[in-house]
């Protein structure tokens, strides 16, 4: 192909995964041209990715957003568009995007009349992670395939240098990004502390990361009000890339089911997740699956009365206080074979 269009808006895991799938391209069609339709934030985190043109969607300017992305490619048809979000304000996007094949998921996890605005859908999976199911993007399409996944996000020298900086202070620390943009998805401020102590006892400095949402001071700082262990509270005060230089030199992240997750395996850096409401099947770790800590398919059984292999892929649970079903100890037994080397 001579020209490709990804459309994947948000949010920051989802497009950790889809790094994956465009360095696949890159790798195997290095001539073909690659526009990427992202989101405002998300763009942040990897918008110097060479080889790649980004177009900036504002989902805060409304429909000018559409008008605008329209007259951005008004000169353009590509060879395809790969369609890797099913939202509305995603199908609405396509809409506006000129492309001969215009690829979807498909059917079964096609939803909010995604399969409208596509004329080709991806292979079905079962039981697919999210990150597989973007790769389905580049099979379909015949891009080669590859034995690993690889993500090589860039990191600016100045970044790097910060988190070197801090990284040479801190010695060795273990990083704790408890909020997701959902409060029923994040864990109990003094389990994250008890945890905190725990890792401090064990020699490691315990220091906060998270975004700049009212959220996430709240929870940083009712964690602080049950421990006096955390080194450096870092929520709030980076660049969404100095956070990613700082999690490579961290040697563990403890986060629920929140971007800072993926950006840890993107990385390389070991991540213990907390997951209640979604399978972490479909949106865990995707290199640590073994060390996620998860009470869902209690949940779903529980809420859905059947277990999950019975149910349509991605079902969610709901409820604001499913996450206190993992315990403490649940969490410590993970930090445990982590530090033996498990």
């Amino acid at each position: 192909m001579k020209n490709l269009c990804i459309l994947r808006l948000s949010a920051i895991g989802d497009v950790c995964h889809a790094v994956a799938m465009v360095q696949r391209i890159r790798r195997q069609w290095p001539e073909t041209g690659i526009t990427w339709v992202i989101g405002k934030v998300e763009h942040q985190l990897v918008g110097d990715l060479p080889g790649v043109t980004f177009v900036v969607f504002d989902k805060k300017q409304g429909r000018q957003a559409y008008t605008q992305l329209n007259r951005q490619l008004a000169n353009q048809t590509f060879d395809a568009l790969l369609v890797m979000q099913v939202a509305l304000r995603a199908n609405l996007a396509a809409r506006q995007i000129r492309a001969r094949r215009k690829i979807g998921f498909d059917w079964q996890r096609s939803k909010e009349l995604h399969w409208l605005f596509t004329n080709q859908r991806i292979q079905p999976q079962q039981h697919a992670h999210v990150l597989d199911g973007f790769m389905a993007f580049a099979d379909a399409i015949g891009v080669p395939a590859e034995a690993q996944v690889q993500w090589d996000i860039p990191i600016e020298l100045a970044d790097r240098l910060w988190a070197d900086e801090q990284a040479a202070s801190l010695g060795n620390f273990v990083i704790i990004s408890p909020t997701a943009s959902k409060a029923e998805r994040n864990w109990l401020p003094e389990r994250y502390a008890q945890v905190a102590e725990y890792l401090h006892n064990q020699g490691k400095k315990v220091v906060l990361c998270g975004g700049p949402a009212k959220l996430d001071r709240q929870v940083a700082d009712a964690i602080q009000a049950h421990t006096s262990v955390i080194h450096t509270d870092y929520v709030g005060k980076t660049s969404l890339k100095q956070m990613l230089a700082l999690i490579a030199q961290a040697e563990l992240v403890i986060a629920p089911d929140t971007g800072p997750a993926h950006m840890a395996t993107a990385v390389g850096t070991a991540v213990i997740g907390l997951y209640a409401h979604s399978n972490p099947r479909r949106t865990g770790p995707y290199l640590d699956q073994h060390r996620v800590v998860s009470v869902y398919d209690q949940q779903v059984v529980s809420q859905k009365g059947k277990s999950w292999q019975q149910l349509p892929w991605g079902t969610r649970v709901k409820g604001q206080d499913l996450m206190a079903a993992i315990s403490v100890e649940m969490v410590l037994d993970k930090v445990n074979e982590w530090l033996s080397g498990g």
